[in-house]
């Protein structure tokens, strides 16, 4: 028989994998200019985050879209 412990486990490794599951991943080559708001994106950023199309501000506000936090 399961014990709570057990059970507690089975509910945190089912969060921790549906978390995991909702992370953009970028693959590929990474774009130069944000294909949102045409800044360049920085090298250090094309290298950190391969694939990636866009800038840190927009990303940081599509992710907070995602969430549904509106800005004025």
């Amino acid at each position: 028989m399961a014990d709570i412990c057990d059970e507690a486990e089975v509910v945190i490794q089912e969060a921790l994998n549906r978390s995991l599951s909702q992370i953009t991943r970028y693959t590929g080559v990474s774009a130069t200019e944000c294909v949102e708001c045409g800044e360049v994106i920085p090298e250090g950023r094309r290298e950190a985050v391969k694939g990636v199309t866009l800038c840190a501000p927009c990303a940081e506000r599509e992710a907070l879209a995602k969430k549904g936090v509106r800005r004025a």
